[in-house]
């Protein structure tokens, strides 16, 4: 047996499986923290009304700039919970590692999850592991449940916004999708553009202090657009996107060159937000005076008597954002 790379003894209950918790899993998440014997774990909260969330993660490649499929599940899922009013506070961790798989690289992805769930606050309190034959899977699959507490404020949701409301967003669009783009390699194009995968919780918690908060959304697969559909197909109203949503130089001119469009691709580390027309200068301005919000700008508002996703041009026109049919950029999240 290879003992530098994952088999499928790794997977059968036995010592392999052991040493594989106890040198990675427990090793880097904390062995108090992460009761490998235990069936089940107590787990205290602070007695308010607790959210929880689940998720899946398949990206390809496995690492790319400015994170991996590990830091991806810890910040994909917390900041779900970010966006809904809650504050993350535990996670399971469920691994499918493929046959094959080098063991420094689970290495370094389970450290890099680790580190993000201490910058995110949160405690990998239970997990799981199950080993995949050669051919079956992409190397590692990871799947995670949120556990949160409601904080006090606004309890932002769909049914709360209304016409002339007012979008804003935390920062530039759609880096995390062309960068997992450029790491494959699939069309001879290099960068140095990396991830905005990161936690949300300073710019969700920002907001929750206004009345005139409606709705939060970390704009993930499907991006911004996606988003407006959402709100388009709960409330009825029309988006219109204005020409001033934040789009970096290197992720447009990659756009244009394979066709894509920034607006449906995804972001790791940003939040739309929809406030009240007479609060969305102050809420812009308290994401822009933090440092993951310093790119912060306003991009639309909610229209009344028109049911289309509308981008508006710098040129004065306009043209229709149809809801995403086929994936752009698989296996990005």
């Amino acid at each position: 047996m290879d003992d530098d790379r994952i088999s499928l003894a790794h997977g059968n209950g036995g010592r392999f499986m052991r040493e594989l918790i106890d040198e990675v899993f427990a090793h880097h998440l904390g062995a108090d923290d992460l009761d490998v014997r235990a069936d089940a774990v107590p787990i205290a909260l602070d007695g308010g009304e607790v959210m929880i969330t689940t998720d899946g993660f398949t990206v390809q490649p496995l690492e790319f700039p400015g994170g991996d499929i590990g830091s991806l599940s810890v910040h994909g899922t917390t900041n779900d919970l970010a966006v809904a009013g809650a504050r993350p506070m535990y996670l399971t961790l469920n691994a499918f590692i493929e046959e094959g798989l080098e063991i420094k690289q689970l290495d370094r992805i389970v450290a890099s999850l680790a580190a993000a769930a201490r910058e995110s606050g949160v405690k990998v309190s239970a997990g799981d592991t199950k080993v995949l034959r050669r051919g079956e899977g992409g190397g590692l699959y990871l799947a995670t449940t949120g556990v949160g507490i409601r904080l006090p404020g606004v309890r932002p949701a769909l049914d709360l916004i209304e016409d002339g409301d007012i979008l804003i967003i935390s920062g530039t669009v759609g880096d995390h999708g062309t960068a997992v783009m450029l790491a494959r390699e699939d069309f001879g194009l290099r960068g140095d553009l990396v991830s905005d995968a990161g936690p949300v919780m300073a710019l969700t918690e920002s907001l929750l202090r206004f009345d005139g908060l409606r709705f939060m959304r970390d704009p993930t697969r499907g991006g911004i657009a996606s988003i407006a559909h959402e709100i388009q197909r709960a409330t009825g109203f029309g988006v219109r996107f204005e020409a001033t949503i934040p789009v970096r130089e290197q992720v447009q001119s990659i756009c244009d060159m394979l066709g894509y469009d920034p607006y449906y691709l995804a972001c790791e580390g940003r939040v739309l937000a929809v406030v009240a027309p007479d609060q969305a200068d102050e809420a812009l301005a308290a994401w822009q005076a933090l440092p993951t919000g310093q790119g912060a700008a306003r991009i639309g508002r909610i229209v009344a008597g028109q049911s289309r996703v509308v981008m508006e041009t710098e040129l004065g026109g306009e043209r229709f954002l149809e809801e995403l049919e086929d994936d752009p950029l698989p296996r990005i999240c």
